[in-house]
């Protein structure tokens, strides 16, 4: 799907509120970025992110915060690269 800040896809199925968007980044890299309707701070806070960064965060999250939960669950690769190849088609 794609909206005025981009490309983006569901990372919950049925959860419209949230939003994984994705672009390539400077390199080639794909990169991913989150939006919440309900916590419009989100975007403001967290800048564009390639996937190893998102996947140090995770780490660290799992590590700080909650050892039971995967952030990865919201970054699909897979999806990405299908919406910028679709897009750049």
């Amino acid at each position: 799907m794609k909206d005025e800040l981009g490309l983006y896809y569901h990372p919950q199925a049925g959860n419209t509120l949230s939003r994984v968007y994705v672009r390539r980044g400077e390199h080639g890299e794909v990169e991913f970025r989150l939006w919440r309707a309900d916590m419009p701070d989100v975007w403001e806070r967290h800048p564009w992110l390639s996937m190893s960064v998102v996947q140090d965060a995770s780490e660290l999250y799992r590590q700080e915060r909650n050892a039971d939960a995967d952030p990865l669950k919201l970054y699909d690769l897979a999806v990405a690269r299908a919406l910028l190849k679709e897009d750049e088609a």
